[in-house]
């Protein structure tokens, strides 16, 4: 049976590398693609990987992780702060939820202190970079080691 993980990305995160590279480094999403496929790879889970600036296609792709995934680790974005609906789509799905940001929400802008998504999540990473998505992919391959 193939082991897999859903990777989400939301809005903007497509300019990885090139947007305020003194917050968000210098990195690119396909640097972060194969950090990740190569660390679910040493637990032997296979990665789905999105990218949308699109709440709805975000929305879709966490449906049909509900029927494919074991897991969803998800970059929610500027969406963090403002999806109801992307909770509500994250609060259907019985598998473990891990939300990343590559900057510390909490020491940014006083809007950005709240995430929806946290409401849901079983872990949260965040300030740790890019580095992130690897700590993350490491935690959920541990929750999902029994699956």
């Amino acid at each position: 049976m193939v082991k897999v993980i859903y990777v989400l990305n939301g809005p903007n995160l497509n300019l990885l590398g090139k947007r305020e590279p003194e917050i968000y480094g210098f990195q690119t999403l396909d640097d972060v693609r194969a950090m990740c496929e190569i660390e679910a790879g040493k637990s032997g889970l296979q990665v789905v990987f999105h990218q949308s600036n699109a709440e709805h296609e975000l929305i879709g792709w966490v449906h049909e992780a509900r029927e494919t995934a074991l897991g969803l680790i998800i970059n929610p974005a500027a969406y963090t702060h403002t999806s109801i609906a992307l909770l509500d789509a994250l609060s259907a799905c019985s598998f473990p939820v891990i939300e990343v940001h590559i900057s510390n929400i909490h020491k940014r802008e006083s809007f950005r202190h709240h995430s929806y998504v946290s409401a849901r999540a079983d872990a949260v990473i965040a300030g740790c970079g890019v580095d992130g998505y690897q700590l993350a992919m490491q935690h959920m391959a541990t929750l999902v080691a029994t699956e």
